[in-house]
């Protein structure tokens, strides 16, 4: 880094922009797609509720973001982040911010989520408790701690299981009380969504995380096992609305999302065919899959 963009960093702006680029906005979307599917299988039982939903959605954004800025530090501390890194910029590796202050800005980030889920807890009780301290200390654990699941192949059920089925079953509970079948099934395939972003991740990163001692699924078997998994996952994702429907948990409109399954075939195909340095584009184009793929999702619930 030069001396003159170490200066540009110290700014106030430059401070903000290294500040925002940790925070890594396009996977912020992972936190706020379970929420809204969430929300909309509460309205779709008459239970919506704004106040919880609002904060089920700033918690869930908040330990994204927590999460963030942890896994920055951590990979920068570990030595994961190296010059022949083929992802974005990281903050602590750039030298624009410090693992240190990286990591109190986790702890800020993780005290929005506490503060969020004491008010989710007065409604949901214990079980909004157990679920808020599982999801902070598995964000801390993701990369950092004495066993990082991240570097032992356990990120991708740590994204399943928290930015899928906890974040939308949880949502549902603060706003209903309870978690109907429509929720557990609806988690899916956000879950699998999610865990597609971080298999594009791994895909990209195979070589590097391999030096640092990172296990990811793609260094233990091979890059192309991640792409494998990420084709397996969009099948998960896409089988989903035909199990709600053949179920009859919701009606034929919940089959809206297969809509959108040409922009997973063309964003499968496109990453399957490019080489780690082509697979940054994919990140993008995975997280507009979400996107688009949950807001079908709740709007079907909802029709």
């Amino acid at each position: 880094m030069t001396a003159h963009a170490h200066a540009a960093a110290r700014s106030p702006a430059g401070r903000a922009r290294a500040w925002w680029l940790a925070a890594r906005p396009k996977t912020l979307w992972v936190g706020v797609v379970p929420v809204a599917v969430g929300s909309a299988v509460a309205a779709a039982a008459g239970g919506f509720a704004l106040g919880p939903a609002l904060a089920a959605l700033a918690g869930a954004v908040a330990i994204q973001i927590g999460t963030n800025f942890a896994n920055d530090a951590f990979d920068c501390l570990h030595g994961a982040d190296g010059p022949d890194r083929l992802g974005p910029t990281r903050a602590a590796a750039a030298g624009l911010l410090s693992p240190r202050t990286l990591l109190a800005g986790t702890a800020v980030a993780f005290a929005v989520a506490l503060a969020a889920g004491a008010y989710l807890a007065t409604i949901g009780g214990w079980p909004i408790v157990a679920i808020g301290l599982a999801s902070l200390a598995s964000g801390l654990a993701y990369t950092g701690g004495p066993y990082p699941l991240g570097y032992h192949g356990l990120g991708d059920v740590f994204v399943f299981a928290f930015f899928g089925v906890v974040a939308v079953c949880g949502t549902v509970y603060v706003q209903l009380g309870t978690v109907p079948a429509l929720a557990w099934l609806a988690s899916v395939p956000i879950g699998a969504l999610a865990t597609c972003v971080l298999a594009v991740n791994n895909a990209r990163d195979a070589d590097t995380d391999a030096r640092a001692g990172k296990r990811t699924i793609a260094v233990r078997f091979g890059r192309r096992a991640a792409l494998v998994e990420y084709a397996a996952l969009v099948a998960i994702a896409y089988a989903a609305p035909v199990a709600i429907v053949a179920a009859g948990l919701a009606g034929p409109w919940a089959l809206l999302p297969l809509a959108s399954a040409p922009l997973a075939a063309q964003t499968a195909r496109g990453l399957w065919r490019s080489r780690p340095e082509q697979m940054n584009p994919f990140l993008g184009a995975t997280a507009r899959l979400l996107i688009v793929y949950g807001a079908l999702l709740a709007v079907g619930v909802l029709l």
